[in-house]
């Protein structure tokens, strides 16, 4: 089983950049489809973005599309969530998770099994 820790939230103004990282241990996070989520203060978890372990596809929400962008670095087992153009509804706690499930399914959080602990970004001026 895979375990997964997020690191590089942080305050940033609006229109800035922050990258998250999301550090894979015990297995490769290559073998799994990795989605990043977020969840605003009151609201559900929402899906961000998927790297799918099938040929690397990558599947974005509509918020975000264009702004921010998904990648993995096998080598390093890690995989990360670059954002850009932040906007202050941007602010939630982002989550990595990595599941096993097909491709149909990639945006369903409860098809994930496995969770980081979470890291905040705040986009305030």
């Amino acid at each position: 089983q895979v375990q997964l820790v997020e690191s590089g939230g942080g305050l940033v103004q609006p229109g800035g950049s922050l990258r998250l990282s999301c550090a894979g241990s015990g297995r490769a996070v290559s073998s799994y489809n990795m989605g990043w989520f977020r969840q605003a203060l009151g609201k559900e978890r929402e899906f961000v973005a998927v790297v799918r372990r099938s040929g690397g596809y990558t599947n974005y929400a509509a918020s975000v599309t264009g702004r921010f962008t998904i990648s993995r670095d096998n080598a390093k087992n890690t995989v990360y969530l670059q954002m850009n153009s932040l906007k202050p509804e941007d602010t939630a706690v982002y989550y990595c998770a990595a599941g096993s499930q097909v491709a149909s399914a990639v945006t369903a959080s409860q098809m994930y099994h496995t969770w980081g602990q979470g890291t905040q970004v705040t986009v305030s001026s």
